[in-house]
């Protein structure tokens, strides 16, 4: 398993906010976790509401827990709605079947960690993981079918 720096973790967060407003988006709240599910940086934006942060944590930390992004989770939960239901229960930081969670990998494809992002739609949401994610130079592992 490869390693997330600090300096790394701050430019996804600084970046994915920089890209939520250039689009415009909703305010919003990032988190970025390292492999172990430990917070490495959150930042959440003056008018994002206050449970933004507890949805982006979930949302980085399902992924992590499960071993695949967001839209996987997503497509799983449609299948087996009951399972996904009983992991919110299970997984400490939570579990949130959307996109808004991706994975971090680095260009060996090892794991490094997780962002999750919350405060616009989902898709949305990726988008800006998406950006800040490749502006770290890392690669995004969103859990869409390849």
């Amino acid at each position: 398993m490869g390693s997330l720096s600090l300096a790394q973790a701050g430019k996804i967060v600084d970046e994915a906010l920089a890209e939520a407003r250039r689009r415009s988006f909703s305010p919003l709240c990032v988190v970025v976790l390292d492999a172990g599910g430990h917070a490495v940086a959150l930042k959440r934006e003056d008018a994002a509401s206050s449970g933004r942060p507890a949805i982006a944590t979930a949302k980085a930390a399902g992924c992590l827990s499960m071993g695949f992004g967001g839209r996987e989770i997503a497509r799983r939960a449609q299948i087996v709605p009951a399972f996904f239901d009983a992991l919110a229960t299970i997984f400490p930081q939570g579990i949130l079947p959307v996109p808004g969670g991706v994975l971090i990998r680095d260009a060996a494809g090892a794991l490094v960690g997780a962002v999750g992002i919350s405060g616009d739609t989902s898709d949305n949401d990726e988008v800006c993981a998406v950006a800040g994610i490749l502006a770290a130079g890392l690669k995004a592992d969103t859990g869409a079918a390849p």
